[in-house]
């Protein structure tokens, strides 16, 4: 198979191929540059999760040295869909994940509008022939996780390959212009009580400010404290950081200094700054990402030993919620992973799934391999004496898998 000077290389469909509606061939790049201009008009479409946005990936590769094969397909003449791939290795099996997998959220792929909404049983088809040629000489599986099936109440175009429920689902709190209409779906009288007692047991400090950092120099020391806090949080738990990688660290600085559009930011870095007996410290901090009217919260840490009886991270969930209200956001994201002070917050619950494509002979084997992983992550989640015993493991070092769920 030749490359040309754009690192990419042409598949079409095999002969004697099963006739499909929509005739399909598959690039692969090895660069993300030469697609920057199809990728951002597939990305406007609301339904593409921010996690397969040009500016979040570009943040990945920037930091990070794995080879990609970023899938283009195309039909007509246009380009129809993008799926952003890097390309890792375990012993001898490759496999191809979305970029920055390890932490995302959501993952959809980039899908043209039109093409989403026409595609059937034959396309699906036809798409993974192409993805399996495609990748031929790339990987030997394709594992693309945290796949809702139904999102905005549209099936997902590649529903129909082989899937796995994957072991975290994801919580959500859908928003309206009233912030008060939007509580009003949770316990709403208890969410306001609460809401004042915290206000009170800071004010009794001296009070406190719920701060955006704007300049650089304020996202770089709001960031590299999140991750000082985070390192905190994960030792009294008795976890490995997950944040502790320099790379992982430059991906997120890199982040945040993405260009913004309006309101969407790759990343933007919220906190609680205490006044009077603790004047100037930090006693909570998120990440918000936003895309169109989805907002999601990529992590959050707390200073323990500032007024912890205040639950400042709490206090910060319900002005940063009550922010995007006014904002005109429509779904504030708390991500995946069950817990309690998600369900809270979120009366919706979406279901997860992990499309696992074998390419290769070797690719079955690794494919049912995964396939039994994950069933049995979800087994041990289920069960609190197995998840304990998780736990203590991942304290000592002994990392089962990477887990998106940073806080579990």
């Amino acid at each position: 198979m030749s490359v040309n000077a754009d690192h990419r290389e042409t598949m079409t469909a095999a002969a004697g191929a099963r006739p499909s509606p929509v005739a399909i061939s598959m690039d692969v790049f090895s660069s993300m540059e030469p697609l920057e201009q199809e990728w951002r008009a597939l990305e406007r479409d609301d339904y593409c999760s921010l996690h397969q946005s040009y500016d979040w990936c570009h943040a990945w590769v920037q930091t990070h040295n794995s080879p990609l094969a970023i899938l283009r397909g195309q039909s007509g003449g246009r380009t129809v869909c993008i799926l952003p791939l890097e390309i890792s290795r375990r012993t001898i099996v490759r496999k191809a994940s979305f970029i920055a997998a390890p932490f995302s959220n959501i993952n959809t792929g980039l899908f043209d509008t039109a093409f989403r909404h026409s595609i059937g049983a034959e396309t699906t088809r036809a798409l993974r022939q192409q993805i399996t040629s495609a990748l031929t000489h790339h990987a030997d599986l394709l594992h693309l996780s945290n796949i809702p099936l139904l999102w905005r109440n549209q099936r997902h175009p590649l529903a129909g390959l082989p899937a796995v429920e994957n072991q975290n689902h994801a919580f959500q709190l859908p928003l309206f212009d009233d912030f008060q209409a939007t509580i009003a779906q949770l316990n709403a009288k208890r969410r306001r009580k609460k809401f004042r007692n915290q206000q009170r047991k800071l004010n009794e400090h001296g009070g406190f400010d719920h701060i955006v950092a704007e300049s650089t120099d304020e996202k770089t020391r709001l960031l590299a404290l999140f991750f000082e806090q985070k390192a905190v949080r994960f030792a009294d738990l008795g976890l490995p950081d997950v944040f502790h990688a320099t790379e992982t660290q430059a991906f997120f600085h890199h982040l945040q200094h993405s260009p913004r559009e309006g309101q969407n930011a790759a990343l933007e870095l919220h906190a609680i700054r205490l006044k009077g007996d603790y004047s100037g410290k930090i006693s909570a901090i998120a990440g918000l990402s936003r895309k169109g009217d989805h907002v999601i919260c990529q992590f959050g840490s707390i200073d323990a030993s500032l007024v912890p009886e205040a639950s400042s991270g709490e206090l910060l969930f319900w002005l940063m919620i009550e922010r995007c209200c006014a904002q005109g956001a429509r779904v504030f994201d708390f991500g995946i992973g069950d817990q309690s002070y998600k369900r809270g917050w979120c009366p919706v619950e979406t279901v997860h799934h992990d499309i696992v494509l074998p390419i290769t002979p070797i690719g079955h084997i690794a494919a049912n391999a995964q396939r039994l992983l994950t069933r049995t992550k979800s087994v041990i989640k289920t069960n609190p004496r197995l998840y304990a015993c998780l736990q203590k493991i991942r304290a000592k070092g002994i990392k089962p898998s990477q887990s998106n769920d940073t806080d579990d």
